[in-house]
């Protein structure tokens, strides 16, 4: 039961952490996104790695995807730890793993200087569905590795 609490209220954090980074405004947003271009090209370029082909649309892509992946990561376990029936489990991952990318573009509608772009829905559900594979993976092959 407490395992459960733990796992549903850091997943309900973690979306709400999600929801307020897309109600930044653009300009913040921009900022951001700015300062970790510009952390990762210098990182690149101290371990001799060129980075000038990195971007700014290419740290915010990343960001959604690895965002998202975390949250799927969330999910599986805030699923997982509730023992629902295993087809009402995929069912509950599915629907959360759209609805959140979908709420997340669609506040994004409302503010100012943003957009919400369905390519970037897509993103994220591709990023929920590799953070629960990963997770589904861990957890598989995690159990093997303690027989050993």
């Amino acid at each position: 039961m407490k395992k459960r609490r733990i796992w549903t209220a850091v997943t309900l954090i973690y979306v709400l952490f999600v929801f307020s980074n897309s109600m930044k405004p653009s300009e913040i947003s921009s900022a951001d996104s700015g300062w970790v271009l510009q952390v990762v090209q210098e990182s690149f370029v101290t371990v001799g790695i060129s980075a000038g082909w990195l971007t700014e649309h290419i740290i915010r892509k990343t960001g959604h995807f690895s965002e998202y992946t975390l949250l799927g990561i969330l999910l599986y376990g805030c699923i997982k730890s509730y023992c629902f029936p295993r087809e009402r489990r995929y069912f509950i991952r599915f629907a959360a793993g759209f609805l959140v990318p979908f709420m997340d573009e669609t506040i994004q509608l409302m503010v100012e200087g943003r957009s919400g772009q369905i390519s970037d829905v897509w993103l994220d559900c591709g990023g929920v569905a590799f953070g629960m594979l990963l997770a589904a993976l861990l957890v598989r092959y995690g159990r093997r590795l303690k027989k050993v």
